[in-house]
């Protein structure tokens, strides 16, 4: 078992102001996995002066600095990789596979790309005789959530170091032994000291301490719609940047001239994907009506196919959900989703067969919804697909739109032109067509309740940086 108890504040690993332990449970075998310390408002304050008197030498760094600086950060992320992957396991039970390829990996992404951006980055506008300036926006502080752990910290962190800004970060309590790992990478990587630092906690207690304090500039966090409300508000009297990646409830439209094999075998797998865990997962499917009952037929074989087991074993596909909290409220929605009257496709409640332990889900499909059940309107965060029947593209897109988010879409169709059309009328930050990805380099965001502001690449600059006009610079 993993003891992760101190704090990396100015360079340093620290013990607690006040001791208060905290068990973190390996999902697969509920048992601890390790044990770190909650923060409190003194611990906060503490890596928050560090932060601030950072700033004020860090933030007159030059760019080539900052691109070295980055460029080791990423040899050294290259080397732990492995031990990265393997925390990435334990702590929220992504399957080997998924924690090697995918979770270890977008963290390094990040700082690669940020690199790569800050080498032609323009921090300077001639306008005539007046010139305007990027600069950073000052101590930041970054909560991140448990379900794409090292992606979310390293999408934050390294765009911050990039452009000069200094930070105090808060992972999830819930799966924090990758971000002790990318403390100790950025310890190795020589991040002076106070640049970077962190502190665990609970949202309640250092959560809150981070968005009042009077000398944290900005906040970026992800999770939550509820919690990233109560950040903002908390922000709110000391007139803080606040952004913000949220939830998400993502349309999936089949078009009717769609290859609907291809279409629905890779919405489900994405559905899918990281056991559903994902804000941007293409959670509602808009089938034809007359495609309905092929499409349930592919979707039920596509889940069988699924292989639920050891998170150790290369052979698995899905793990369990992160906690005994999310699997009961999970079973809960799927038993709503029974209750409304959708469809049971394949899945339901309770453990898959075969599992004895472990918050496992079994992947469940619905059908035959609509879109005011609770099913097709709450996030599940769990590998729960609603399929929902429509008549004519007009009614597609207004379902699509029938929601309080707008993080991602995807669209699936033969006539690309018309996918593309399609695409301007959906109200998302992301949209999809035919199962296109991009890099750590397309901007990530949503519309609505899903937030605002935009990470990864060039885009994720922005948010921590400040406009400043100096006019009559030019003058004679």
């Amino acid at each position: 078992m993993r003891e992760y108890k101190q704090f990396y504040i100015n360079g340093e690993w620290v013990e607690p102001s006040s001791p208060n332990d905290f068990e973190v449970l390996d999902p697969a075998t509920e048992e601890v996995c390790a044990t770190i310390s909650l923060g409190n408002e003194a611990d906060v304050d503490k890596a928050v002066a560090a932060a601030k008197a950072a700033f004020e030498t860090f933030s007159q760094t030059s760019v080539e600095e900052r691109v070295a600086l980055l460029e080791r950060m990423a040899e050294v992320y290259k080397r732990r990789i492995g031990e990265v992957a393997e925390a990435i396991r334990l702590e929220m039970g992504a399957p080997i596979k998924l924690a090697s390829t995918a979770q270890a990996y977008a963290g390094l992404g990040h700082i690669i790309e940020a690199a790569k951006v800050l080498k032609t980055y323009a921090f300077e506008e001639d306008l005539g005789p007046h010139k305007v300036v990027k600069e950073p926006i000052g101590v930041c502080g970054l909560i991140t959530p448990w379900n794409w752990p090292l992606n979310q910290v390293s999408c934050k962190v390294a765009p911050a170091i990039a452009v000069g800004c200094t930070m105090v970060l808060k992972p999830s309590e819930i799966a924090p032994l990758s971000a002790y790992l990318y403390a100790e990478i950025m310890h190795e990587a020589g991040v002076p000291a106070g640049v970077f630092n962190l502190v665990n906690g609970d949202g309640p207690t250092v959560g809150t301490a981070l968005s009042v304090h009077p000398d944290v500039d900005m906040m970026s966090f992800t999770g939550s719609t509820r919690a990233g409300s109560l950040v903002a508000q908390n922000a709110a009297p000391t007139v803080k940047r606040v952004t913000q990646e949220l939830g998400g409830k993502s349309p999936n439209i089949i078009m009717d001239d769609a290859d609907l094999e291809a279409a629905v075998t890779r919405g489900v797998l994405h559905m899918y994907n990281n056991t559903g865990q994902s804000c941007n997962a293409p959670s509602r499917m808009l089938v034809p009506r007359g495609m309905l009952a092929d499409a349930e037929a592919i979707a039920a074989k596509v889940s069988e196919a699924v292989v639920i087991g050891d998170t150790a074993d290369e052979k698995t596909t899905m793990g369990p959900v992160v906690s005994k909290v999310q699997w009961d409220k999970i079973q809960g929605l799927i038993q709503k989703g029974i209750d409304e009257g959708a469809k049971l496709v394949c899945g339901g409640t309770g453990l898959p067969d075969g599992i004895e332990k472990g918050y496992y889900v079994r992947p469940t499909v619905f059908s035959e919804a609509n879109n005011d059940m609770v099913v097709a309107r709450e996030e599940i965060f769990g590998p729960v697909l609603v399929m929902i029947p429509y008549d004519t593209e007009e009614e597609a897109v207004r379902i699509a739109n029938d929601t309080p988010y707008g993080l991602a879409g995807y669209i699936q169709g033969e006539d690309i032109d018309r996918a593309r059309k399609l695409a301007t009328k959906i109200r998302a930050g992301n949209i999809h067509l035919n199962g296109a990805a991009g890099g750590s380099d397309i901007p990530f965001g949503g519309f609505k309740q899903s937030g605002n502001g935009r990470e990864w690449g060039a885009h994720g600059f922005t948010d921590y940086l400040e406009i400043k006009a100096i006019e009559g610079y030019s003058a004679a």
